[in-house]
């Protein structure tokens, strides 16, 4: 059975594009969105468990003093979500752990004011895993996240909370990060548009700015192309990355037909789920019919260059357990940590000496990886390799050996954007034979975010969507 809010209120199935233009014109206040948003929250969040922290009072609030005549941002008065691994004045910021302290923010991160800035207002703070660690938003001593298509399922992670907030109905777009896939993942997962950006696209926190390799891309998670691209569009009016080229409003598909790269084949030596394989194949005769060419293509991954990415991901749990309470403040507790977090570091700490080769490797990895776009325009691939994967088969209390032969498995296909800093787009073009969203994967050369919003806008049209599947009020 699937969990969607109540819908018979003002915000109806409307974008947050619609929503915006709808209370500029007067045609509703942005109190009066953000009070049906707090109700349909309030409605699916016992079944869905994905709120690390309310914001509805400080939500009405602002939504009360907002004059849509005094602004012109597009999402102003718009209801969404950030999640809690970004900081916001007076929330504390959970990452997702047991271990961090509950003192509230002194103030707003970067990407908070600029979240902001493009006038939408956060209801609430969303939930992820230990420190975005694994690809599904489970948690020791903590509900799971569920996912609204089927909550036996997970919500995919890091951003499940997010992603499964969007897809019930509570707001048409909230707040996601990308670190492994972290954006792409959940939106595969629950059925929606997740764009993971260029390096430096937007800003990231001084932590990840000051890693060897910056994995990390803010952005969002939406039900439409439109708004994904509205909100790239209003960011760019507070902020710009000089060395990578303006997105612009990107409002259509695009007339250039693509040489797109078609990568079937499981990169560790594995096999796809059928249903992936075949939303896969769908799309790829889609592309075509469509007028592009579509060649089937080698992966780049190696089994090398998985290793060395799990061993730099190792390495950030080895940071959260030794130097958590210098990054995060006082009243961190290390004791407190997942196993799955205890493990990646003890793993990192046993291969330390392998890690200056693997970053070496990995950098190299990444020049190797933008090449590919001298010969192809997009790289189609799938997001993970199986569909939605049920609660429990992720979870951070798992046999490590276990966890990270399955996490290796599921998740191998979005790791290499976050290396290489190129951008990819996560789009919702099938489901399974369970009925649960089946998401693929085009990536494009740095700075062609553009370029991944029209062929989106193109697939948007030529194969809809099943957003929302038929809802329900619960």
């Amino acid at each position: 059975m699937q969990i969607k809010a109540p819908h018979h209120d003002i915000l109806g199935e409307l974008s947050a594009l619609e929503i915006g233009a709808h209370i500029r014109k007067g045609d509703f206040t942005a109190l009066e969105a953000v009070t049906a948003a707090i109700g349909r929250l309030q409605a699916v969040e016992p079944h869905l468990g994905g709120v690390a922290c309310d914001r509805s009072e400080a939500a009405l609030a602002e939504a009360a003093a907002l004059n849509p005549l005094e602004t012109t941002a597009v999402f102003a008065g718009v209801p969404s979500l950030i999640k809690d691994n970004t900081d916001m004045v007076g929330l504390p910021t959970g990452h997702g752990s047991r271990a961090t302290s509950s003192r509230p923010a002194g103030k707003d991160a970067a990407l908070t004011r600029l979240f902001q800035a493009t006038g939408l207002i956060p209801i609430a703070k969303t939930c992820l895993p230990e420190f975005g660690l694994t690809a599904t938003t489970e948690r020791t001593g903590n509900p799971p996240t569920r996912n609204p298509w089927n909550p036996a399922f997970s919500s995919g992670g890091s951003s499940g909370g997010s992603a499964a907030l969007v897809a019930a109905g509570v707001s048409p777009i909230a707040h996601a990060n990308d670190g492994g896939g972290s954006t792409r993942i959940p939106a595969a997962c629950c059925g929606l548009v997740g764009l993971k950006a260029s390096r430096n696209r937007l800003p990231t926190a001084a932590l990840a700015k000051g890693l060897p390799i910056n994995l990390i891309a803010e952005g969002v998670v939406s039900r439409s192309v439109a708004d994904t691209a509205a909100y790239y569009a209003e960011v760019e009016r507070h902020f710009t990355c000089p060395d990578l080229p303006p997105i612009g409003r990107v409002t259509n598909p695009g007339k250039a037909r693509l040489r797109i790269a078609l990568v079937a084949e499981h990169p560790l030596g594995g096999r796809c789920d059928d249903d992936v394989t075949a939303v896969l194949q769908s799309v790829g005769l889609c592309c075509e019919a469509l007028g592009h060419n579509v060649e089937l293509a080698p992966s780049m991954v190696t089994a090398e260059m998985a290793d060395d990415f799990f061993l730099y991901w190792a390495r950030l749990a080895a940071a959260a357990q030794y130097l958590g309470g210098f990054a995060l403040g006082p009243g961190f507790d290390r004791h407190k940590l997942e196993p799955l977090t205890y493990g990646l570091s003890h793993h990192y700490l046993r291969n330390i000496w392998r890690s200056p080769g693997a970053i070496h490797r990995l950098r190299k990895f990444g020049k190797n990886y933008q090449r590919q776009f001298e010969q192809y325009e997009l790289i189609l691939t799938p997001v993970l390799a199986t569909p939605p994967v049920e609660i429990g088969f992720l979870a951070p209390d798992l046999d490590f050996a276990t966890a990270v032969e399955r996490l290796r498995h599921y998740s191998v296909f979005t790791p290499p954007q976050n290396v290489s800093g190129t951008p990819a787009i996560a789009l919702p073009l099938g489901t399974s034979s369970r009925g649960l969203p089946v998401g693929v994967q085009f990536a494009a050369a740095m700075g062609q975010e553009a370029r991944l919003l029209e062929v989106a806008y193109e697939l948007e049209q030529a194969m809809p969507w099943s957003y929302p599947a038929p809802l329900r009020a619960q």
